[in-house]
């Protein structure tokens, strides 16, 4: 683990990458919930990809504001965290986490630092209603999350929760159109979507 944050800056430069999203499984084993990891990381891949820009997709850190900071005065591009859901469908779909320190941790970001592009992605499909949906977008902006990603949801194994809808193409474009009504600068939705889409393009628009 050491060694992770300069064989993650190796990799970029060999690659030549112009842009990265670096993310993790949730750490809550760590003292600082993995907080040291992601800002190492962001040093050591500024260090060897002059020019690059730094994406992070961050686990909520328990809601832990001295991790949130640590990472984010690190100044990454584009700080992402995942909604992920609907707060009715909390319990069933993310037991551990918690709607409301998820909404804290990207407004806290951009109190820290308002020229941070704040990030979350949504997975549907799971039984919501398209007026959560709007709701949460909403509450999303009321906390400045400037983009936003929605994707399908589709089952990884048998023994995950089961996919209760297919989302029509149309619906993901309602989405969309709502999302920039709202006022997110981005929006990306649709079934193939997920949270690291057109990472680099969607970064370009700042």
């Amino acid at each position: 683990m050491d060694d992770e944050p300069v064989k993650i800056a190796e990799v970029s430069a060999k690659l030549s990458l112009r842009h990265v999203v670096i993310t993790s499984v949730t750490r809550d084993d760590l003292p600082d919930k993995g907080a040291r990891q992601f800002a190492r990381t962001i040093d050591e891949v500024r260090r060897l990809n002059k020019g690059i820009t730094v994406e992070v997709l961050t686990p909520d850190f328990s809601g832990s504001v001295e991790s949130i900071r640590r990472v984010a005065e690190k100044k990454p591009e584009i700080y992402n965290h995942n909604i992920e859901t609907v707060p009715r469908l909390y319990k069933k779909v993310r037991p551990q986490a918690d709607y409301k320190r998820s909404l804290e941790l990207l407004k806290l970001v951009k109190e820290f630092y308002p020229a941070i592009i704040t990030k979350s992605g949504m997975m549907v499909g799971l039984g919501e209603e398209k007026g959560e949906v709007i709701g949460v977008m909403k509450e999303l902006r009321n906390v400045g999350c400037d983009v936003l990603t929605i994707g399908q949801y589709l089952m990884p194994t048998k023994n995950n929760l089961p996919v209760i809808e297919y989302v029509e193409p149309e619906v993901f474009e309602f989405y969309k159109q709502e999302g920039e009504k709202i006022g997110f600068k981005s929006v990306e939705s649709g079934p193939f979507v997920r949270s690291s889409y057109n990472a680099r393009m969607i970064n370009n628009k700042f």
